[in-house]
């Protein structure tokens, strides 16, 4: 790490404070609200962390000591308490709201399916006596490799329920990813579908696993549970393979959950985009279940008559904690789609939120950004009256989606949490709270109640405001990922690297602070540019790009130069057709000139590369590792499977200088 700060070039001043009707209703209210939280925290950290986690979290043997630092950075929180997830987010709801909808669930064809607590409950009852039926027991791994459909959340609580260690991997993985993930975890079964759905194509999942099996060093897997989503002719293993309506049926629709201790692992779930060996994030089950209650009541202030819609993947975390746990463990009526916002047409996420009533949508910016070139006055042909909170996650969002979010979407009422947060942290870290932060668009605003970050020189000052450097947690927080899964010297080295003597979780991303306190995240450290000795975050030349009325999407590496040591290397989405020749150049110099005056000479890009979209997981992650390859004449050699559109990378070798 380079001694000099990260300098922040974007200006932003617009300030929205939350209405004052909003904070009269919110769950925190106000700024003075949300400082007393901060300042208990600060004064009695532990007994703040315990009197949340007795009032929040229903516990079979209640703890006694709140926080164990003996053997640190592996923490433990909670330790000699007793739990289960699956019993905190369906039996709590059993005696007081059986009849309550839990999910409701929209299929790629728009059909409609709804379950309530009680039916959940069942369900998730009888397939957890089926796993105990094929001898997967407390501390088995298991794969869930699956579409989003209530199955997977099913799936997924199974496990909980009896104390089997879930990993998801998503479902557009490709089958050595698939392959990689089973032997690091030395998993017993894998859950899995004949095929899934998206935007009208079927994708076939079992044929992957049974491929990824074939590729050998899988001799731990004994079982295949297969869940029918379309019929399709799958190849069968009578000796290995179950259909996962035969393994329920006849099962009790009770099942005893398994106690375990606030440390047992309640899943693995690894990183993507690595080049290296699958890094497996392991969460534990006590401290991340209460932060998973926690943030749905501060950050989304939930409501009982809420309908949240958290738009992400179970096969990210996001989905793990805002989709699986969190919604289910305060007892709310939520939204979980299959497919992609622009099929059958890029109406599909407004349409749902007319039609499901939606109050609080939370989704990526790159969704937002796709959709703004979609269309961007579609939402104004959709009733969206009934949304009171949006959010946003994935990576920072640029001031420009950040005002169409607010004014188009949101009609200009309902507050935006930008949440900052990642795989290994279990959930928000950085965010407005809607009923008391003033919001700046692009800016995570503050750090949550207990969530001691700072952004600090590479010595581990802090860097004060109006500057930037790197982003670090000076205390743990009971979410965080206990270790990476059999490589707890990595996890040492990564997260509580030696620079700062071993006493701060390196977040690897890049922040500033404004005059005022706020935080503003700069992308990933490693992103960020060294220019003529500037240290420049790529977030911010993509956001002066995205605020030219012509682009859609943008993402900017550097690249290797004599004269400067970087330079600025932009890959470009335009809201038209993808120009050529005396066009191409003509649009690329009147670009660079446009980020010579949003910020100065010293970002304008050298290189800028058109494309009809950037390289994509199926998550909508831009791949900037690939982007990274590409400016620099590389060849790839990376895994591109996981691309939603791998032809694209053809099209962004080709340079207008």
């Amino acid at each position: 790490m380079s001694s000099k700060t990260i300098e922040s070039i974007l200006q932003e001043n617009r300030v929205f404070p939350p209405s004052d009707a909003f904070v009269k209703q919110a769950n925190i209210s106000g700024m003075d609200a949300y400082r007393k939280l901060c300042a208990e925290a600060e004064r009695d950290f532990e007994g703040f962390w315990g009197r949340l986690a007795r009032e929040e979290v229903l516990w079979h043997k209640p703890f006694t000591k709140v926080l164990d630092k003996s053997n640190a950075p592996f923490f433990k929180w909670y330790h000699d308490g007793e739990l289960n997830a699956s019993y905190n987010c369906l039996d709590r709801h059993l005696q007081t709201q059986p009849d309550k909808t839990a999910i409701i669930f929209e299929a790629d064809d728009g059909k409609v399916t709804r379950i309530t607590y009680k039916e959940l409950y069942r369900r998730v009852c009888m397939m957890a006596n089926g796993l105990k039926s094929l001898n997967i027991k407390k501390n088995d791994r298991v794969i869930i490799y699956m579409p989003m459909s209530i199955e997977v959340v099913v799936a997924m609580q199974a496990c909980a329920r009896i104390g089997a260690i879930h990993s998801v991997v998503f479902g557009g993985f490709s089958a050595k990813s698939l392959q990689e993930r089973i032997i690091d975890a030395g998993a017993v079964a894998v859950i899995t579908a004949d095929e899934q759905m998206r935007g009208g194509r079927a994708i076939p999942l079992k044929a992957a696993v049974d491929e990824a099996l074939g590729m050998g060093g899988c001799d731990s897997i004994k079982s295949v549970v297969v869940y029918k989503r379309t019929g399709s002719q799958a190849q069968w293993d009578a000796r290995r393979d179950v259909w996962l309506h035969d393994l329920v049926n006849g099962q009790s629709d009770t099942c005893e959950p398994e106690w375990v201790n606030a440390e047992h692992p309640l899943f693995i779930l690894y990183t993507s985009g690595s080049t290296g060996k699958p890094k497996g994030i392991q969460h534990s089950t006590g401290g991340y279940l209460l932060w998973c209650i926690m943030t749905m009541k501060w950050t989304f202030d939930y409501k009982p008559d809420d309908v949240f819609w958290c738009t992400a993947d179970v096969g990210w975390v996001t989905g793990h904690s805002y989709v699986c746990y969190g919604p289910l463990a305060v007892g709310a009526t939520q939204i979980m789609f299959e497919g992609v916002p622009v099929y059958p047409d890029a109406g599909r996420f407004w349409k749902m939120i007319q039609d499901h009533k939606v109050t609080v949508f939370y989704t990526a910016p790159t969704a937002i950004r796709s959709l703004i070139k979609a269309g961007g006055d579609l939402p104004k042909k959709y009733n969206l009256s009934s949304l009171r909170i949006l959010g946003t996650v994935g990576e920072p969002i640029n001031p420009e989606a950040w005002m169409w979010y607010h004014e188009v979407v949101g009609g200009g009422r309902c507050p935006i949490v930008d949440t900052w947060w990642q795989t290994e942290t279990g959930g928000h870290m950085i965010t407005p709270l809607p009923g008391a932060t003033p919001t700046k668009p692009g800016s995570a605003t503050f750090a949550l109640p207990g969530i001691m970050a700072d952004i600090v020189d590479e010595t581990g000052q802090s860097v004060g405001k109006g500057k930037g450097g790197i982003l670090v947690i000076k205390r743990p927080w009971p979410s965080m990922l206990r270790t990476i899964w059999g490589d707890p010297e990595r996890f040492k080295k990564t997260y509580y690297p030696e620079d700062f003597k071993g006493q701060y979780y390196l977040a690897g991303d890049g922040a500033t602070y404004d005059e005022e306190g706020y935080i503003r995240i700069m992308g990933r450290i490693d992103d960020v540019l060294n220019v003529s000795g500037h240290r420049l975050g790529t977030m911010e030349v993509e956001s002066a790009l995205v605020a030219n009325p012509l682009v859609a999407e943008a993402a900017v590496v550097g690249r290797p130069d004599e004269l400067t040591g970087e330079a600025v290397c932009a890959f470009v989405v335009l809201k038209q057709a993808r120009p050529n020749g005396a066009e191409a150049h003509k649009i690329a110099n009147d670009l660079r000139d446009w980020v010579s005056k949003e910020i100065g000479p010293i970002a304008k890009p050298r290189d800028i590369r058109f494309g009809d979209n950037l390289p994509k997981t199926r998550s909508g992650k831009i791949m900037r590792r690939l982007l990274r390859s590409i400016a620099r004449g590389e060849d790839i050699t990376q895994d591109v499977s996981t691309l939603e559109n791998p032809a694209i990378l053809e099209q962004l070798k080709q340079t207008v200088s």
